[in-house]
């Protein structure tokens, strides 16, 4: 591998060191404010993360050996342990991912563990005082994590600060239905406490947030709920067993396809009430696809449009004339619409079939939001990694967000659950007192959290 510089970054004229690094997975330069350069990388289920020092007035050449920094330890720490919810008891997870954060005189030192295929694949934390440690593990790791919803993931990622110094972590989520690392990039706003604990919130993060366009909203929630969650659909046809009701049950590894991918194919989702409708998602499907990458020439097109009776319709939005990629396209109503039926017509697709795995509709619908959730109850098992939690149903919520943390006002971690009252959390460190609380939620809004539960 090789560093490139250039004085005109605009330009783009860039020129590589001379020398060349070698033997590195998952490489993160860092260049300090003091002007001092470090190199830190890992990938492997032996080897730990570590790093080394560079030499700015010399090329960057390295100028001592290697520092080894940490390495997992599944033993005390559930989350690094391998597969999915971190059941795979007969592999050793991955330590990889290395990425390096300063603020406020601290040193996050984040990686990723225990694969990238899998949905409780996160990022966790190590702070120390100086870039080569010594390193301290965070009580409330992992600090990106996403195991719940629509898709899954939130590990190998990279904090970058955006518009009003607001941090942002950009991490990979799992689809890996056609190539186990076929991925997508998901970004959570992140943020540093008073106590300098450092967390991305992913709660609700499939669902609409404000961007960093908005720097004074710092990423939060807009509010606006699903409405089409296991709502009616309908489809002008669809191959095999890919039927339409998978564009409407929030799985991104499902997904309806059409009988061919020319003009003239749709879907149409009945909300079975009045919503007003301020967004929509077309999550398009790469079945046999063949394509890799983002080859040039790639292009969707369509129309969506809503209705109040199947009669009129009211176009949301045209891309008959666009000739841009638009794999996830999530698009914002400049101004709402209220709705009942809302439609997709395909006019063009770059792939052998038309293929989507969710049409998600995003906004509100007037009425009580649910009830606070009760009956909640944490049980951590004999091994301490792992905790059942159970609550009362709720019948009429679409479903429930159960958070927890290392204080009950630091409930970092959040995992959204669909159609049952109980989730097992294997993610925990074994010497970590945790507290839970969970809400419910539907097309009305979120509801109030239960009463947090400590659980020792």
């Amino acid at each position: 591998m090789s560093l490139l510089y250039t004085d005109d970054p605009q330009k783009g004229d860039w020129q590589a060191v001379p020398a060349l690094l070698r033997g590195l997975q998952d490489p993160d330069f860092f260049i300090d404010d003091d002007g001092q350069a470090f190199m830190f990388w890992g990938s492997s289920n032996r080897l730990p993360i570590r790093g080394e020092e560079l030499d700015p007035q010399h090329r960057f050449l390295p100028k001592a050996p290697p520092v080894e920094l940490f390495n997992r330890d599944e033993a005390k720490h559930g989350w690094e342990r391998f597969g999915e919810n971190h059941d795979d008891p007969k592999q050793s997870g991955f330590i990889e991912g290395a990425w390096l954060t300063k603020h406020d005189g601290t040193y996050y030192m984040q990686y990723a563990a225990p694969g990238t295929e899998w949905d409780t694949y996160g990022d966790g934390v190590y702070t120390a005082k100086s870039p080569l440690g010594p390193y301290m593990y965070a009580a409330n790791n992992p600090i990106s994590y996403k195991p719940g919803g629509f898709i899954n993931g939130a590990g190998h990622g990279s904090t970058v600060v955006g518009p009003g110094g607001q941090y942002w972590h950009f991490s990979t989520m799992a689809i890996a239905v056609n190539y186990k690392y076929e991925r997508r990039i998901g970004m959570f706003p992140t943020f540093f406490d008073r106590d300098g604990v450092m967390y991305a919130d992913t709660s609700f993060g499939d669902y609409p947030h404000y961007a960093p366009s908005t720097p004074e909203k710092k990423g939060a929630f807009t509010g606006w709920m699903l409405l089409s969650y296991k709502k009616p659909v309908t489809a002008s046809s669809h191959l095999g067993d890919f039927t339409p009701d998978r564009v409407t049950d929030e799985q991104v590894k499902t997904f309806w396809v059409a009988q061919d991918n020319g003009p003239g194919q749709w879907l149409e989702i009945d909300l079975e009430t009045v919503g007003t409708i301020r967004a929509f998602q077309i999550n398009y499907h790469d079945y046999k696809s063949n394509l890799y990458g983002r080859p040039k020439g790639v292009y969707e097109q369509y129309i969506v449009e809503s209705s109040l009776d199947r009669k009129e319709w009211t176009i949301l939005k045209d891309r008959s004339r666009d000739k841009i990629d638009t794999p996830n396209d999530y698009v914002e109503l400049s101004k709402a619409v209220e709705g009942r039926y809302v439609r997709f017509r395909s006019l063009h697709v770059p792939t052998p079939y038309l293929a989507i795995s969710d049409f998600r509709v995003f906004g509100n619908v007037a009425g009580n939001r649910p009830a606070a959730v009760t009956g909640v109850t944490v049980v951590r098992e004999d091994d301490r990694r792992n905790a059942l939690v159970t609550w009362a149903m709720q019948p009429a919520s679409q479903g429930y967000n159960v958070r927890w943390g290392v204080a009950p006002d630091k409930l970092y971690s959040s995992w959204i659950v669909y159609g049952r009252n109980s989730v097992s959390i294997r993610s925990l460190n074994v010497d970590q007192k945790y507290y839970f609380a969970i809400e419910a939620f539907d097309m009305h809004g979120v509801g109030p959290q239960s009463g947090k539960i400590e659980a020792r």
